[in-house]
């Protein structure tokens, strides 16, 4: 895997889709589309790894994988 698994689900208590990466701590974005919270989000986990990297922080590898694609 290289690169982050995004996850996008509609949240009946926001009202909205609500677009995560597992792998980035707090790195959540809202959204009235799902295309607008995955745009949100990939905006989002850039500058989560440029404010890490600006901190010196260890950026964690791409390592969450849905249950589907664990199944062999």
């Amino acid at each position: 895997m290289k690169d982050y698994h995004i996850n996008v689900f509609y949240s009946e208590e926001d009202e909205g889709y609500i677009a995560d990466i597992s792998d980035l701590k707090h790195c959540s974005t809202f959204g009235e589309t799902p295309e607008e919270a995955l745009h949100q989000v990939l905006i989002a986990k850039a500058a989560w790894l440029e404010t890490a990297r600006a901190a010196g922080k260890s950026i964690p590898r791409p390592r969450y994988r849905p249950l589907i694609y664990q199944i062999a």
